[in-house]
């Protein structure tokens, strides 16, 4: 046990637990401001609900005893030997840091994919529905790819989360777009944001948040952390480059919510590859994630479904071309892989196989679960409440009083 490696942690679990209250920043800022508090309330409720199934099941789910590959079985149920003990995911850290970094993570995924049914879900479906996402699709992702399951035993990449976090939330808000239909007044005219100070805040503080999101995957404080934190700066850096110089040459004029949504593409894309690639190339990521980002947002025009706040645009792509990027440019000089680039051609095959499987997979069983608790509670608002405002027909409270 390492005294460093648990205080490195520490602070890694609260920088990561940051980034929810900063994506509710980022979210909230995006909606009308009908619906900025009922927005904001997804991510923190979520803090709530999540954390404690976590605590009761997840954990084991994700990283007890592998059963077949699949999943864990149930011997941390409840946290049963889960205490100060050296974990077996990192020998430095008392096991009960390990469950509280991973927590982190498993709160965030589920409220990224809040953005894509922002301003027209259910209140009570979004917390019944977010329970069982965590249960059926995070809990048996995590165990495929960091909990000694299918994925990671077959040798995929994924060194913070680009399939477990990124793609699985853009599958599955693609999802929620596809069997929620679109919010009753988009083609009614232009949907505006209501307050984009709000939303450069958040994403200055999920940067901020990042750095313990990716250098915290290393579970040490050491030379993979630092190689991480560099190359996530750098990949952030180059995606406001590549959004903004696309955006410019597309729409004519560079904008600010661009410049905070390329810095959001390129940490996505590096986000897989943090730990496994040298810096050039995590720049070269962070530049394409900007640009292909870019690109996946204009998807939803030609393709026809609502995803409100992006989340497949910019999580699902970018995580989709991170995963993809890291078979390209791992290097055995940083940590031990070697990709395509350096003369490994099947590590790039791996990773095409984790995508494929992870988009079916996560966005199969989102549409069996939005059935079902639309069965039980229905999915969407009342009409009349869509058009009132979220806030007042789901939570009896006003942003602003003016």
């Amino acid at each position: 046990m390492s005294a460093v490696d648990t205080c490195f942690i520490i602070i890694c679990a609260m920088l990561v637990m940051l980034m929810t209250p900063a994506l509710a920043l980022f979210y909230g800022g995006l909606v009308r401001s009908r619906n900025v508090l009922s927005t904001t309330m997804h991510s923190f409720s979520l803090l709530g609900i999540v954390s404690i199934l976590w605590l009761l099941i997840g954990y084991s789910l994700a990283f007890g005893p592998d059963v077949g590959g699949i999943i864990g079985d149930l011997s941390h149920v409840a946290l049963k030997n889960v205490g100060l003990e050296a974990s077996g995911y990192a020998a430095s850290i008392p096991s009960v840091l390990f469950m509280a970094f991973q927590c982190m993570f498993a709160v965030l995924t589920i409220a990224l994919a809040s953005g894509a049914y922002a301003e027209r879900i259910h209140f009570p479906a979004m917390l019944l529905f977010s329970a069982l996402w965590l249960i059926f699709i995070y809990c048996p992702m995590a165990h495929w790819v960091w909990g000694k399951g299918w994925l990671g035993e077959m040798g995929a990449l994924d060194f913070a989360g680009g399939a477990v976090v990124h793609m699985t939330s853009g599958a599955v808000a693609l999802a929620s777009a596809h069997v929620l239909g679109p919010r009753l007044d988009l083609r009614q005219g232009q949907i505006a944001p209501h307050n984009l100070p709000m939303t450069i805040l958040g994403g200055g503080l999920l940067w901020f948040g990042w750095f313990g999101f990716n250098a915290g995957s290393a579970l040490s404080a050491g030379e993979l952390s630092a190689h991480a934190l560099v190359t996530t700066h750098m990949a952030a850096a180059a995606g406001i480059l590549g959004w903004m110089l696309i955006e410019w040459k597309h729409m004519g004029k560079p904008t600010t919510l661009g410049a905070v949504s390329g810095a959001l593409a390129g940490l996505v894309a590096i986000t897989p590859a943090a730990g496994f690639v040298e810096v050039l190339p995590a720049t070269l990521i962070g530049l394409v994630g900007g640009m292909v980002c870019y690109a996946g947002v204009l998807l939803k025009n030609r393709l026809g479904y609502d995803d409100a706040l992006d989340v497949v645009g910019i999580h699902g792509v970018g995580g989709t071309w991170g995963a993809l990027a890291t078979g390209l440019f791992a290097s055995k000089a940083v940590n031990g892989v070697d990709g395509l680039v350096y003369g490994n051609p099947h590590q790039l095959f791996i990773q095409f196989v984790s995508v494929v499987a992870t988009w079916a997979f996560a966005y199969t069983v989102a549409r069996i679960l939005l059935y079902a608790v639309n069965a039980v509670v229905g999915l969407r608002a009342k009409p009349e409440s869509e058009r009132v405002g979220l806030d007042i027909s789901e939570h009896n409270e006003r942003a602003y009083h003016i």
